[in-house]
């Protein structure tokens, strides 16, 4: 009988972390798949709009920021088993896939860019996404 500690059970850890420390969610802003079949629309005169992906749970913290650059910075911690669960639906293969198509980042009525991401791991399992995004 083994004593380590499985991914499956970091994964569920870290999530019941994140809703006891705070459980918000987040949006990710994706561009939409789906276009106009008409002329317009395969020559890219019609905005195919962006898609929406729910995050949660999500813990926000609200980063300093220097006297030039962005009025605000927010790092956003989320849990890698809901970015994992959105891969096979939206038919990408790894989280970086989809960070990289992810246009900004909603919180509340706010739009954020990704500054960075950075991947939280343990013994080869990511179980946190720590996302700084900016205003």
């Amino acid at each position: 009988m083994g004593g380590g500690i499985s991914g499956s059970a970091l994964l569920r850890a870290a999530d019941a972390m994140l809703k006891a420390l705070g459980g918000d969610s987040v949006c990710l802003l994706l561009p939409a798949t789906s276009m106009a079949g008409d002329a317009a629309g395969q020559l890219g005169l019609v905005d195919p709009g962006v898609q929406e992906i729910v995050i949660s749970p999500v813990v926000v913290k609200g980063l300093k920021t220097g006297g030039t650059g962005p009025r605000r910075r927010v790092q956003f911690t989320l849990p890698a088993s809901a970015i994992a669960d959105q891969l096979p639906r939206l038919g990408m293969r790894t989280a970086e896939d989809l960070f990289n198509a992810v246009l900004g980042l909603t919180f509340g009525s706010d739009l954020f860019h990704i500054e960075t991401v950075m991947p939280e791991s343990f013994a080869g399992t990511a179980y946190f996404f720590v996302v700084t995004a900016v205003e």
